[in-house]
């Protein structure tokens, strides 16, 4: 018998499955007598009917089937990295693993490794070939390779899974089978960086799924499956995006800080500070910036949860209108914007009302937002920018355009929005009169109990307008479409005067 022969009775007899099942049933239970335990397991598979009928668990008792706490132990925590390929996410992985001693797991490399090992298994050969066409493995063989990669490892203080979850089900799979990650990082990337990363890293591999027309279908399973994926971690607090698309140190570090604020919260880092490249240390204004500038604003913006952070979706954030909103309190730009949003079919985004769901969810950036308010600064332009751009992203699929109420405060914030996310298709002025915005708020004060108005407090805010506002607007005159509204009338002349305004970039 040659080999071809040998592997092909292997793998017709299910042999390779029935070995992988005794070991982990070894592995677990790590009986006394284990030739007597084998010569027990061998006998259920005969009352099963044989090797087909054998899983990776079947030897494996019930109360070891539930794998030990990964999120709600002392100590053990569990950490989801995810973004485009060639977005960075195996590196940073392997770093954060290194810097914190959590155990690493890249999901590709685990069906990869199985692949070759079993490569005259009809199953995966088939698997290979779904692989290599760019589309995503089974989802319960995945699953099924994770958790036994997990019971051997049922120490660790912490692992960090590269590459996973792809899609919605996916996670609801791992969280029911598994555990509840405790936090899930994102990675965002430029599209054309991402493809000529993926590129070099073929000619330098040679990895059967880095041909161009895998690529091309795995970017695009990832457009379809991110937006879903992203909304559905937000909504549990669980994700941290980062852009992706700056020096490697740089990431490095704001997902060290992450990690530091969500992980360890009650203790000093797990590293040093002297482990962190001094040159890392921004000053406060920018400490959790975590853009930059984006070389080429036609490419998609990709994220790392397997694919990128506004993971190719800026070819459809292109056919959305985005208007900016700027008026003073008690201009009534909160009620036009509701208006407006539901007659055009737009996303209304304050990011105000954004900052406080922040606040309100467990999330390691609220806690890093709630201490900088609590010192009494202003919050990054950054991480402002971020949960702009993923509510945006969560919004995508079912809207028409995007009305960013209360943005951008000042200059640098506009820029900073054109250059990652691009131009405002139009930006609208609310002009209405310091005594008129004063009566409304006293108004407001006088019907809302928990309004705390008074003349003292809304002279201040007028004034912190005003300072901001005025040279924003003369940014925007000399850049992009500005209307300013007369809105000292009625809401319904005001509301009138919008729809003109809006009706013009259709």
């Amino acid at each position: 018998m040659n080999t071809n022969e040998a592997k092909e009775y292997l793998a017709r007899r299910e042999i390779p499955q029935l070995f992988e099942s005794l070991l982990n049933g070894l592995m677990c239970s790590k009986p006394e007598d284990p030739v007597e335990y084998l010569e027990s397991c061998l006998q259920k598979v005969k009352e099963l009917g044989g090797c087909d009928k054998v899983k990776w668990d079947t030897f494996v008792s019930q109360e070891k089937k539930t794998l030990p706490p990964l999120n709600g132990g002392q100590s053990r925590r569990s950490f989801l990295r995810n973004g485009g390929p060639g977005s960075g996410k195996g590196t940073q992985s392997l770093k954060i693993a290194e810097r914190y001693g959590f155990q690493y797991i890249s999901v590709g490399e685990l069906l990869r490794k199985k692949i070759h090992s079993t490569s005259s298994n009809r199953k995966w050969s088939l698997i290979a070939k779904i692989i290599t066409t760019g589309e995503l493995a089974p989802q319960e063989t995945t699953i099924t390779e994770i958790k036994q990669k997990l019971m051997q490892m049922p120490d660790e203080v912490g692992i960090v899974i590269d590459g996973f979850p792809r899609d919605v089900a996916q996670a609801l799979s791992f969280e029911d089978q598994i555990c509840t990650p405790d936090l899930v990082v994102f990675l965002a990337c430029a599209n054309q960086r991402l493809k000529e990363r993926l590129l070099k890293r073929a000619e330098q591999q040679g990895r059967p799924d880095d041909n161009l027309k895998a690529t091309q279908r795995r970017l695009m399973n990832f457009k379809q499956n991110a937006a879903p994926l992203v909304k559905y971690f937000q909504e549990k607090g669980l994700i941290m995006t980062f852009d992706a698309d700056r020096d490697e140190d740089e990431v490095f570090y704001d997902i060290s800080m992450a990690v530091d604020s969500k992980l360890f919260p009650n203790k000093e880092a797990a590293a040093g500070s002297s482990d962190l490249d001094p040159s890392m240390m921004l000053d406060t204004g920018e400490v959790i910036d975590t853009g930059s500038d984006y070389e080429d604003q036609g490419d998609d913006q990709l994220n790392v949860f397997g694919e990128d952070t506004m993971g190719g979706f800026m070819e459809d954030l292109k056919k959305c209108k985005i208007i900016f909103m700027i008026g003073g309190p008690g201009s009534g730009k909160g009620t036009q914007c509701g208006k407006l949003a539901e007659k055009y079919g737009f996303t209304h985004l304050s990011t105000d009302e954004l900052l406080q769901n922040e606040l309100s969810s467990e999330s390691g950036r609220s806690k890093l937002i709630r201490d900088i308010m609590e010192r009494g600064e202003l919050v990054p332009s950054g991480i402002i920018l971020e949960l702009l751009k993923e509510a945006m992203v969560a919004s995508l699929s079912n809207t028409k355009g995007f009305l960013i109420d209360g943005y951008p405060r000042e200059v640098k914030q506009g820029e900073e929005f054109g250059r990652r996310i691009g131009d405002p298709h139009l930006v609208i002025c609310m002009d209405c009169s310091a005594d008129t915005m004063t009566n409304r708020l006293l108004q407001r004060s006088r019907n809302s109990p928990q309004a705390d108005d008074n003349t003292t407090t809304i002279a201040k805010c007028l004034e912190t307008y005003y300072r901001a506002s005025i040279p924003v607007v003369a940014y925007y005159e000399t850049k992009t479409q500005l209307h300013k509204i007369n809105a000292e009338g009625t809401p319904e002349e005001v509301f009138l005067q919008l729809c003109t305004a809006i009706d013009s970039i259709f």
